[in-house]
């Protein structure tokens, strides 16, 4: 056993624990303990009459029909048993394998190995399972040993975009825009706990009781987040946000019902003559995905820098430079923030300037930036509606320190974003651009804006989605002049309203 990936010294018996596993086999185990030598039989006792009134009690007890265990206990009992021979075999896997070695180890290779090992490891634990059983257990153990466990079938599914550990018992996964608990566990705390530290160890950093939520991005680029006791109350809490593999583009958009046509080819525009736009939305509302199609419009001639948390654009142009910030070390030192980033992005000759989303004092660099030259920028915030977003960023400058009189503040707003794209995620679990808003300049001390298209709810279907459609407000671009210099002549019918139906 382990003859090619085992552990110089290691040992081939099972642990001792091993045999507390044989109640799962499905062949009769011992009803005794087996002994050194069998005891005596004792000597026959005269028989002890029991009183009239204590036998009949035993005997309507022992008549008694014996309670029924119900599918979905035997379901869970089963459940509960693979997962206390995976944890065996895992704690022995780890034991005899070198784990070194594993990692340039071919796939097919491995799990030929693996599966090596469970039957010999089962057939000394004496325990018997069914094909079916067997073939589940060795892909979870090639999860546990080269994965994240009971976490990685979620991440291999590709409908699921949001992976939500509320405790070792319950994990919640979003689909469409919707949350549904799954039946997929871990073990017990320690088990998350474990998994939580293969995770954060893998990046360099570390969670326990001193240091107890952590930010972290997986190998395939997706986010996590975890909290952990005993700031996490009922279990440690772990968010995933899965990275998309496959970009969206803005057809693919239109085709999901984002927004349409009409509004892409405005978009398209807005983009190709440089526009500085701002992508506002909820959590989940499909910022980064609104800007990643964005960006398809810029030209693959430009220099672009993407400053960003967690890397996650996808841009397909040439000429991209990648930065991503650090948060600070054990020691609280090393940190590099994104206005670390953005300060520097301004000495690398850039063309456009993309920020994945602004949430602190980086603001004020980045309006700086969109004002001296920088054009063409774009970034996301969090906000309800194109108003709320100004509000945010008058806010987010004030946060930086700076002490500026609100009229300064909103002229350097005015003159530096153009465009304001609102992103929402409605109740349908749908998302949606609900408004396209520009900024055309200041009116006194308040900054004036214009709709220019909009998202109309028209009512609610029998079965929860919402009906609605995508208009223009009637009100011709402030920028139409600069579309048609550039080439983009867009045709005046686009800003015409719908009738109503």
């Amino acid at each position: 056993m382990f003859s090619k990936y085992k552990k110089p010294g290691a040992g081939k018996k099972p642990s001792s624990r091993a045999p507390a596993l044989e109640t799962v086999a499905k062949t009769p185990a011992p009803t005794s303990e087996p002994t050194a030598a069998p005891a005596p039989a004792p000597a026959p006792a005269s028989r002890v009459e029991m009183p009239k009134p204590a036998a009949r009690k035993l005997r309507a007890k022992t008549d008694r029909a014996p309670a029924e265990v119900t599918p979905i206990d035997k379901e869970r009992k089963r459940k509960e048993r693979l997962m206390e021979i995976k944890l065996e075999l895992h704690k022995q896997l780890l034991d005899n394998l070198n784990l070194s070695a594993l990692e340039s180890a071919p796939e097919k290779e491995l799990r030929a190995e693996i599966q090596s090992i469970a039957s010999e490891v089962l057939s000394e634990m004496n325990v018997v399972l069914n094909r079916d059983e067997r073939q589940t257990l060795n892909t979870e153990l090639f999860d546990e040993v080269t994965g994240l466990g009971p976490l990685e079938p979620l991440l291999k599914d590709d409908t699921v975009n949001d992976i939500l550990v509320n405790g070792p018992k319950q994990i919640f996964v979003e689909r469409d825009g919707k949350l549904t608990l799954t039946d997929v566990t871990f073990k017990d705390e320690r088990h998350l706990l474990r998994i939580i530290d293969k995770i954060v160890s893998a990046v360099g950093r570390r969670v326990d009781e001193s240091n107890p939520s952590v930010d972290a991005r997986l190998q395939d680029g997706s986010r996590f987040n975890a909290m952990v006791p005993p700031i996490a109350v009922d279990g440690s809490l772990v968010s995933i946000r899965k990275f998309k593999k496959d970009k969206l583009g803005i057809d693919d958009l239109v085709n999901f019902g984002a927004f349409n046509e009409q509004m892409a080819a405005y978009l398209q525009a807005a983009v190709a003559t440089r526009l500085n736009i701002i992508v506002s939305g909820g959590t989940g509302s499909g910022k980064t995905t609104t800007l990643n199609a964005l960006s398809s419009f810029i030209g693959d001639s430009e220099r672009i820098l993407t400053i960003e948390d967690t890397a996650e654009l996808q841009l397909q142009q040439t000429h991209v430079g990648r930065m991503e910030s650090r948060p600070a070390n054990v020691e609280g030192k090393g940190a590099v923030t994104q206005r670390d980033c953005l300060r520097n992005a301004l000495r690398m000759r850039p063309d456009r300037i993309i920020v994945g989303e602004t949430r602190g004092e980086e603001v004020i660099d980045m309006l700086q930036a969109m004002n001296t030259g920088h054009d063409g920028s774009m970034t996301t915030i969090h906000a309800n509606s194109a108003r709320d977003g100004i509000s945010r960023l008058e806010n987010m400058v004030a946060m930086a320190g700076i002490e500026m009189p609100l009229k300064a503040v909103r002229s350097q707003i005015a003159s530096a974003v153009n465009l304001l794209v609102q992103a929402s995620r409605l109740q349908d679990g749908s998302r949606r651009m609900v408004s396209i808003t520009e900024i055309t300049g200041m009116e006194g001390d308040v900054i004036s804006m214009q709709e220019v298209f909009r998202y109309e709810r028209l009512g609610l279907a029998p079965d929860g989605k919402i009906i609605g459609r995508f208009n223009a407000t009637g009100v011709r671009s402030h920028y139409a002049e600069r579309f048609r210099q550039w080439g983009y002549d867009l045709p005046a019918s686009i800003f015409e309203p719908m009738a109503a139906e």
